[in-house]
């Protein structure tokens, strides 16, 4: 059973090759996924990396929670399931934008 971790504070410069080499060294790594704007496509500067056992996940996490990769100080643990969401955008209403005026001499 695979077991999946968040990585987060990641330096923008930090590939999926870097998460798959450092975690690597803990085990065997099912998948690293570095997570990018939609829009811009830069990295966020957070993955998640998939260990193939629960036991491989926390000795990453043991050993790389806290630790340097590329200049910032990770933040390992597991990954929580992902909430729900509603298709609201944000509460800010039908239209988004500022509510419509009436014409003049409507």
């Amino acid at each position: 059973m695979s077991t999946k971790l968040f990585v987060g504070n990641l330096d923008f410069k930090v590939t999926e090759n870097d998460l798959q080499d450092a975690f690597a060294a803990y085990g065997t790594v099912v998948e690293a996924n570095l997570v990018t704007d939609r829009a811009t496509g830069r990295p966020r500067g957070f993955a998640f990396v998939t260990m193939s056992s629960p036991e491989e996940a926390q000795k990453a996490i043991d050993g790389l929670n806290g630790k340097d990769l590329g200049g910032r100080a990770l933040n390992v643990n597991i990954a929580r399931p992902r909430e729900e969401r509603s298709g609201g955008g944000g509460g800010r209403g039908y239209g988004g934008g500022a509510p419509r005026r009436a014409a003049l001499g409507d």
